[in-house]
């Protein structure tokens, strides 16, 4: 026959607060076991994942590597065979007798200019002094000062620079045109990344061009997203990267 103990309402509020106070310790300590979980399996899949990334990264690379290699062996070929070299060209795209499988090679490239495009600009300014004043060399004025505007960086823009030549061809001025020669000798673009982009018809959409994904990111894609524009159709910049 058990016993029976009889407390007070004082010890029983101290017992339920002290129950309380267990549960609360057990909780936290539940909570913190699960934490340690989490972060072990953190570790655990880190340590699994990274080495294989490592390792696919330096795989594209070899590939990148290899691939530029052999084709670098093609355009050496192909300046034999045309007669000249093509200079100032930042990419290439090659593509099979079937018309099936495209590769575009190129290099990203930041505008960069020595110290020489300064004094082109120098002159082209002397010549503008020399203009008129009517409202149609104002005109004139206003627009070859647009072409030769900077951005933030201090670069004039290179594309700008192309329109600037074919007005200074336009003018038929040799003050103007040896000034924008100058200009445009003194470009001096700096290479930052180097891409590739593969594609080959797929029978399956009418022999739409397709991007072969060369990067993480780009590999999950939903095959109705991974249609090619044609190149000529295509916005600057947006070259599927193969990782460096």
């Amino acid at each position: 026959m058990s016993e029976q103990v009889t407390i007070s309402a004082e010890e029983f509020k101290q017992f339920q607060a002290y129950q309380a106070e267990k549960a609360k310790q057990e909780a936290a300590e539940a909570r913190k076991a699960q934490r340690a979980t989490y972060q072990q399996m953190v570790d655990d899949e880190l340590a699994a994942a990274v080495p294989e990334l490592r390792a696919l990264s330096e795989q594209i690379k070899t590939v990148k590597d290899a691939t530029f290699g052999n084709f670098a062996a093609v355009l050496d070929i192909k300046a034999e065979v045309v007669g000249f070299k093509e200079g100032g060209q930042f990419s290439h795209t090659f593509t099979n007798t079937d018309s099936t499988q495209r590769l575009t090679l190129g290099v990203n490239t930041v505008d960069g200019w020595t110290d020489m495009a300064e004094t082109g600009i120098a002159m082209v300014r002397r010549y503008l002094e020399s203009l008129a004043t009517d409202d149609k060399t104002q005109s004139l004025v206003t627009a070859v000062l647009r072409l030769l505007s900077k951005d933030r960086q201090g670069n004039l823009n290179a594309s700008k620079v192309l329109q600037l030549q074919k007005m200074a061809e336009d003018s038929k001025d040799e003050q103007f045109i040896e000034a924008v020669k100058i200009i445009r000798e003194s470009y001096q673009p700096t290479a930052t990344r180097r891409y590739i982009r593969a594609q080959y018809r797929d029978e399956s959409t009418g022999n739409a061009w397709r991007n072969i994904p060369l990067s993480i990111t780009d590999v999950d894609l939903l095959p109705e997203n991974e249609t090619a524009p044609e190149p000529d159709a295509e916005a600057e910049g947006t070259e599927a990267e193969a990782a460096e």
